[in-house]
């Protein structure tokens, strides 16, 4: 029997109220807000739809490998995630990941960070292409 564990739960609504492409975004008790860039027709007034995705994994990366250098006792200060999701002309997408880490970080200790970057939830997520089930339903 498979057991499903509820992970994370975002809603997000617009209206004729709100400036065009706003969407105000609820995440347990947070609130953010989407927007789309001038240049679509939006304001800018908060990261974009794919703004944000490309920010859940920097999230992730910086969390997970923070969490796995602290239980190694490794002298990790600081570490910068830096991601960014492009898209060809002929349709094709990757995303760029670059890792900085401190100079005197020994490079075992660097490759290690590199498979566990490789292996956090987030990542792990796109890879396998989360299906993504949709239900229309009306409101009231």
């Amino acid at each position: 029997m498979t057991v499903t564990h509820h992970l994370a739960r975002a809603v997000g609504s617009t209206s004729s109220s709100t400036p065009a492409y706003v969407v105000e975004i609820r995440v347990g008790r947070h609130e953010l807000v989407s927007d789309e860039l001038p240049s679509e027709g939006g304001g800018d007034t908060g990261p974009t739809p794919f703004g944000l995705f490309i920010s859940s994994l920097v999230a992730c990366t910086a969390t997970t490998l923070r969490m796995y250098a602290e239980r190694k006792g490794w002298a990790l200060e600081a570490l910068e995630v830096d991601a960014k999701y492009d898209k060809s002309d002929d349709g094709s997408t990757k995303i760029e990941r670059t890792i900085t880490v401190p100079a005197e970080l020994p490079s075992d200790q660097r490759e290690r960070l590199a498979e566990i970057a490789d292996r956090t939830p987030v990542t792990l997520a796109v890879r396998a292409g989360t299906p993504i089930n949709t239900t229309i339903r009306s409101a009231g």
